[in-house]
């Protein structure tokens, strides 16, 4: 049986993760994603299948890298959107990566931006 590579492994320890995580519409999803450059939130309605806010670090607005500075923007920035449209509370989502570096710096950007999780 042939290894599996790091995306792989990835997608296996995600779909492990949304067994137990899923966005209503009272508490939708925050979904991270993390590439080499940069780093990407979205939240989500799973009942409906629709992103309700997203923010990217590749956004002009944002002018933000993808290191754990430009993490915390992105965070902040999200949580500011979901504020606008009324998102208080939402279920985070790593994305099957570890909760450490920027993924962790993402989601307390988005705390001190007020969501809750």
């Amino acid at each position: 049986m042939p290894t599996k590579n790091r995306s792989e492994l990835r997608i296996v320890r995600h779909k492990r993760v949304r067994k137990k995580v899923d966005g209503a519409s009272d508490r939708p999803r925050l979904a991270v994603f993390r590439s080499l450059k940069h780093i990407s939130a979205q939240v989500i309605d799973d009942q409906t299948g629709t992103t309700l806010a997203a923010a990217s670090s590749q956004e002009k607005d944002l002018k933000a890298a993808g290191n754990a500075e430009g993490a915390k923007k992105v965070g902040e920035a999200l949580a500011k959107r979901c504020k606008d449209k009324g998102i208080a509370r939402v279920v985070f989502d790593r994305g099957g990566f570890r909760y450490h570096g920027r993924v962790a710096k993402l989601a307390e950007g988005a705390r001190e931006g007020g969501l809750e999780f």
